[in-house]
């Protein structure tokens, strides 16, 4: 949690009414002596006020960043893309339902409820609008395209019987976790047998000229600490026996403790797109030489980490003992009927790079000791008799697939030891792999036991007595878990609208959302986030999981085809297809919504193309925005955002209302003069606050505030010729404002006058 530690506190009980010194007194009631009362609002709501509190929940909403799976476990029990932060929808339910004036910042720490309200997210990802909808007290409705989307959030929102839980893990334990850490034990030096945690392989590929193997490794240093130059002791192979030695992180000359030879632990074959053959010296490139074998590469295993029975860990060289228990997992896979799913990988922008090398089907992201060990897991798991219970370990077992397979890395000492596979948003072949222990270890990272603890168990936790960060005062200050605040995570899903009405909290389903069952004027408040339109697709990459799920529960009403891809789905390359789709999500969405209601979500993209697309889909639906407010984005670690020259650090909440609602205005060359001030105060707020703004962020704001007014423009042709003549406008306001944000030496002002 960024340097704080995490204390206890319970709010206190008592609120009755809600006053605020100097406005009218707030139209509150409670029901329960401890709750506050939201009702639904037919006036403007403390979410479209200007004052609304983003610099304050921003720094709550990092906090909750850093460990997102710890801070909101229930969703994040599954991986899923661009996952969102529970503090901003928490605050957007409660400003989407409060009435303007009201302290948004107050009220997120006091036990609000909203029993009469339903919110609706036809984006639901994983769930983080539906689990802030269901704390509350209000009815979720939530519906996704993907089926690993819809699959994930049933499992972290359906109701779970703990005790049948923990039974059923342990009856799986006894059942098949011997068999599986059969295979990942290994002979110690001195006889003694242990438990591998990690096996170390590497790709290879034949030289071209004398067709000799050739290690693709970038360094001999195979193992380093997360923080090296705290701890600079590190683990490197050497080239010419394969011996493991200690060596300096930066050391460019050693000596194998081995065979005495030296090397450069800080060298290796391959250097960016080519290799060269320690053999001959030849210089060929990586991905034309193995595209040409017509087949996936080939790994050589070379090292180990291993548990000792003192607990301590150790590395050592790969032994032929080790090459022999892989062999002998190879014959029992070959055996096993119906072991894996067989999948053919589609083409697209996240899948060509996977292809590019060969990988022709899923199962061959695994290496064959994976595949047999998750084999016999999910064939455990498939004998499930609940399903309920069936469906959460499936979740679990899908969730652990993102750390077992031949694309996932060492990340080293010091940290979470593998590097999942999706850390760089796209199916990117690893150079050298690791193979962690499936069943695992006490420390063991990835695994499927230690995932039942650090996610499944938590979880629970979480839903039973869920808590908000507080920050304290001062620099440093402790973040507190605010417990007492919400309702308990849990409620029976209905799979119809008529079940839901009857008597459900939640419903959720599959498919397209510009087509829904549900009823005209039947919704108070929509809050969702859409996808970007050339980002990260999230069907490609979620087959990876789609395929073992139908592997194991069977071929359902989500599960009809072997892929997650639709020509529905809004996400899309083509700007004008992904215009089309998110209007038709939005229109969908203006017949559902009541005439009142608001329509509220997160976005941010860097180029024009993806904020024009949104104004086209939003004003052809009949939306206009009524307020836009800058609040922090979800990744403050992701590997995207530490590569990016100028990261986005900044999502911007976009709140609309129906156009019927709202009056329009031709912009006759005061258009600037309306979108400058809000801007640069919305800057000066965050840069008080202590926050740093990248060119990007500032971008996000003075193009959400640009739309936010020609969205009231009299006609979509009107706005968009608008916006399409402003860029130049636009980019000098962009510059003023960085530059004028970024100065050191004096304190930021208002900008004076239009550009």
């Amino acid at each position: 949690m960024s340097g704080r530690t995490a204390t206890r506190s319970v709010v206190s009980p008592g609120w009755a009414r809600l006053t605020r010194a100097g406005t009218p007194e707030l139209s509150f009631e409670t029901s329960v002596r401890d709750a506050i009362i939201l009702t639904p609002q037919s006036g403007p709501r403390a979410l479209e006020d200007d004052g609304f509190p983003f610099e304050t929940l921003s720094d709550v909403a990092q906090t909750e960043s850093w460990r997102k799976e710890i801070n909101r476990p229930t969703t994040h029990i599954h991986k899923w893309w661009a996952q969102r932060l529970g503090t901003v929808f928490r605050a957007m339910t409660i400003g989407a339902f409060a009435p303007s004036g009201a302290d948004v910042f107050e009220l997120f720490y006091k036990p609000v409820r909203i029993p009469g309200g339903t919110v609706f997210d036809p984006f639901m990802g994983s769930g983080t609008t539906l689990a802030e909808t269901v704390k509350l007290g209000a009815k979720a409705v939530g519906r996704d395209i993907n089926p690993v989307a819809h699959f994930l959030v049933k499992c972290a929102l359906s109701v779970h019987d703990r005790k049948a839980i923990l039974e059923t893990f342990h009856a799986i334990e006894r059942d098949v976790a011997d068999k599986l850490r059969s295979y990942y034990l290994a002979t110690l030096p001195d006889g003694t047998q242990a438990e591998v945690l990690y096996y170390f392989w590497v790709k290879t590929a034949d030289c071209p000229s004398c067709a000799t193997p050739v290690d693709l490794f970038s360094s001999q240093i195979f193992a380093r600490h997360a923080y090296p130059k705290k701890f600079p002791q590190a683990q490197a192979m050497c080239p010419h026996c394969g011996g493991v030695n200690e060596v300096h992180v930066e050391a460019r000359d050693a000596k194998c403790g081995s065979c005495k030879k030296t090397f450069n632990p800080n060298a290796g074959s391959a250097k960016g797109q080519s290799a060269t053959c320690p053999s001959c010296d030849h210089t060929f490139p990586i991905a034309k030489t193995i595209r040409a074998t017509g087949s996936p590469p080939a790994h050589r295993l070379y090292a180990k980490l291993v548990l000792l029975p003192d607990g301590k860990k150790a590395y050592y060289s790969a032994t032929d003992e080790d090459r022999a228990l892989y062999a002998e997992a190879e014959r029992a896979l070959a055996k096993r009927k119906n072991a894996y799913p067989l999948v053919n990988i589609e083409p697209g922008y996240n899948t060509n790079q996977a292809l590019g090398y060969n990988y022709r089907s899923w199962h061959e992201m695994f290496n064959a000791r994976q595949l047999l060990c998750l084999s016999i897991l999910a064939d455990r798991i498939r004998a499930i008799p609940d399903s309920i219970l069936r469906e959460l370990f499936t979740c679990l077992f899908s969730g652990a697939l993102e750390f077992n397979n031949m694309f996932a890395s060492y990340k080293g000492e010091g940290t979470g030891a593998v590097r999942h596979m999706f850390a760089h948003h796209i199916l990117k072949p690893e150079r050298v792999p690791l193979e962690a222990n499936l069943w695992g270890t006490e420390k063991s990272s990835g695994s499927f036991s230690t995932m039942f603890e650090g996610r499944i168990r938590r979880a629970l936790d979480y839903a039973d007595d869920p808590f908000e960060l507080r920050l304290s005062s001062g620099k440093g200050g402790k973040a507190e878990k605010v417990f007492g605040l919400s309702e308990k995570i849990g409620a029976p899903v209905a799979e119809t609208y008529r079940a839901f009405v009857d008597d459900a909290r939640i419903y959720l389903s599959c498919g397209d959302s510009g087509v829904t069952d549900l009823p005209d004027r039947s919704v108070d408040v929509v809050l969702t986030d859409p996808p970007f339109f050339d980002n990260v697709h999230y069907s490609q990459l979620a087959d990876f999981f789609h395929v073992w799920q139908r592997h194991i529960l069977g071929e359902d009403g989500t599960r009809v085809t072997d892929t997650t891809r639709s020509e529905r789905e809004v996400q899309n390359a083509k700007a004008e297809d992904f215009t089309d789709r998110l209007a038709s999500v939005w229109q969908e969405t203006h017949r559902v919504l009541k005439d009142d209601g608001l329509l509220a979500f997160t976005y941010h993209h860097s180029r024009p193309e993806g904020w024009r697309c949104v104004l086209q889909a939003l004003m052809e639906a009949g939306f206009g925005i009524t307020a836009a407010h800058p609040i922090k984005a979800e990744m403050s670690v992701a590997m995207p955002k530490q590569q990016a020259k100028e990261p986005i650090d900044l999502d911007i909440i976009v709140v609309c209302r129906k156009r019927a609602q709202l009056e329009t205005h031709r912009w006759n060359g005061d258009l600037w003069g309306t979108v400058a001030p809000p801007a640069q105060e919305q800057v000066s707020r965050l840069r008080a606050a202590g926050r740093k703004l990248s060119r990007n962020d500032v971008r996000v704001i003075v193009t959400a505030q640009l739309l936010r007014q020609l969205s009231r423009s009299p006609t979509l042709d009107s706005a968009l010729h608008l916006l399409d003549t402003a860029s130049s406008d636009t980019e000098a306001l962009i510059d003023q404002i960085h530059c004028k944000c970024n100065e050191q030496t004096e304190k930021p002002e208002t900008l004076k006058g239009a550009v």
